[in-house]
C-alpha cells in the first residue's frame, strides 16, 4: 500500500448461507453477495460505488467497515490488515473508519437525545472526559449545521435532513480518516439532498476526509466522485474516473444504466437512445457461468459463457470487465 492510499480491498467475498436440507437443517446454498472485489481509496478523494438494487454495493460497504466478516479476502486500512486484526486492534482502528447510514432515523436511538447519540462513539472509545465530550458534541453540531440548543431534543423532533446531519456528526466524533456513506441522501427530499451533498464536500475539503460513497443515483455520483466503480451481481464491471465512466462508457451494463438517466432539460434537443435490457437479473445463488451479465447483454457471444472476463485497464486507469468492449 502506498502512502497515498488509505483503504484497500483485496479479492473480497461475502457468501450468505441459505436453504436447508430436511435432514440436518444445514445450509445447502449460498448467496454470492460480493464475489472477488478489489479496489483502493486515495486520501482526500471520493470513491463512488453504483449499481442497481441487489448488486451487493451495501454489503461491500459493510465489509469495508468490518461491520460484517468476509468469507474471503482482506481489507487494509492505513497499511494495517483490518480483516485479521484482533478485537482490541479493531476497536482502536474503528476511530479511523466510520459509517453514515441510509436511514438516519433507524440508526439513532429513539430513547437518546441527539446530543447523547452524537457522543456515543466518544463514550465507547473512552477518548474524553464527560465535560470534554459535551464540548466536542457542541463543536460537531455546529460543524454540521445543527443548533447546540437542540442537544437535548430527541430524533422524532427533527426532520430527515437534520437527522442525517446528526448521523454525520456522530461519524465525525472520533476524527476518522475514512467515511463509508451508504446511500446517505436517497431517503431525503430532493431539496435537502443538495444541502447534505454540499455539507459532505465541505467537510472533505476542511478535514481531509476520504469517502466511499454508495449510491444508485448517477447524477449524484457525477457531482461528488473522484472515481466511480460500477457493480453488477457482486462484481465490479467497470471502474475509472467520472469522465471515463460517464463520457467514454465501455461496458454494456454501464451503457444501459447511463441511458436510463433522465435528461435535465428535455427542451435542449439532446436525445439519448434508451437501452432496454431483456430478462431479469440472475439469482446470486446460481449466477451465470462466465460473464454474469451475458444473459442480458446485447453483444454476448459464445466466449462470454465459457470464460469470465478480467477487469482490464483500457487506458488511464479505466478498467473494464468485458470480452468485447467498444
Amino acid at each position: 500500500m502506498s502512502d497515498d492510499v488509505v483503504l484497500e480491498a483485496f479479492d473480497l467475498k461475502k457468501y450468505f448461507p441459505t436453504g436447508a436440507s430436511n435432514l440436518l437443517q444445514r445450509p445447502t446454498q449460498v448467496v454470492q453477495a460480493v464475489d472477488g472485489v478489489s479496489l483502493s481509496l486515495r486520501r482526500g478523494t471520493t470513491l463512488a460505488i453504483v449499481g442497481e438494487s441487489g448488486c451487493g454495493k451495501s454489503t461491500l460497504a459493510r465489509l469495508l467497515a468490518r461491520l460484517i466478516e468476509p468469507t474471503a479476502g482482506s481489507v487494509v486500512l492505513n497499511g494495517v490488515n483490518f480483516t485479521s486484526a484482533s478485537a482490541k486492534q479493531v476497536l482502536k482502528m474503528r476511530r479511523d473508519i466510520q459509517v453514515v447510514f441510509q436511514d438516519p432515523y433507524a440508526c439513532l436511538n429513539p430513547r437518546h437525545s441527539i446530543g447523547q447519540s452524537i457522543g456515543t462513539p466518544i463514550r465507547i472509545q473512552k477518548t474524553m472526559s464527560r465535560d470534554d465530550e459535551k464540548r466536542r458534541v457542541f463543536e460537531l453540531m455546529e460543524l454540521v449545521g445543527l443548533s447546540v440548543e437542540h442537544y437535548n431534543r430527541f430524533p422524532h423532533e427533527f426532520s430527515g435532513g437534520q437527522r442525517q446531519r446528526a448521523g454525520i456528526a456522530r461519524a465525525l466524533a472520533l476524527n476518522p480518516k475514512v467515511i463509508v456513506a451508504d446511500e446517505p441522501v436517497s431517503a431525503l427530499d430532493v431539496s435537502i439532498q443538495a444541502q447534505i451533498l454540499n455539507l459532505l464536500e465541505n467537510l472533505q475539503s476542511d478535514l481531509g476526509l476520504s469517502y466511499v460513497f454508495i449510491a444508485h443515483d448517477l447524477s449524484v455520483v457525477r457531482h461528488i466522485a473522484d472515481k466511480v466503480a460500477v457493480m453488477y451481481l457482486g462484481k465490479i464491471v467497470e471502474i475509472g474516473s467520472p469522465e471515463a465512466v460517464f463520457e467514454a462508457t465501455t461496458h454494456p451494463y454501464t451503457k444501459a444504466l447511463m441511458s436510463a438517466v433522465p435528461i435535465a432539460n428535455p427542451q435542449s434537443g439532446v436525445k439519448r437512445q434508451r437501452i432496454i435490457l431483456t430478462g431479469d437479473v440472475p439469482s446470486p445463488v446460481n449466477p451465470p457461468s462466465g460473464c454474469r451479465f451475458r444473459t442480458r447483454c446485447p453483444q454476448a457471444q459464445d466466449l462470454c459463457a465459457h470464460e469470465e472476463p478480467l477487469l482490464i485497464d483500457r487506458g488511464q486507469g479505466h478498467r473494464v470487465a468485458c470480452h468485447f468492449p467498444d
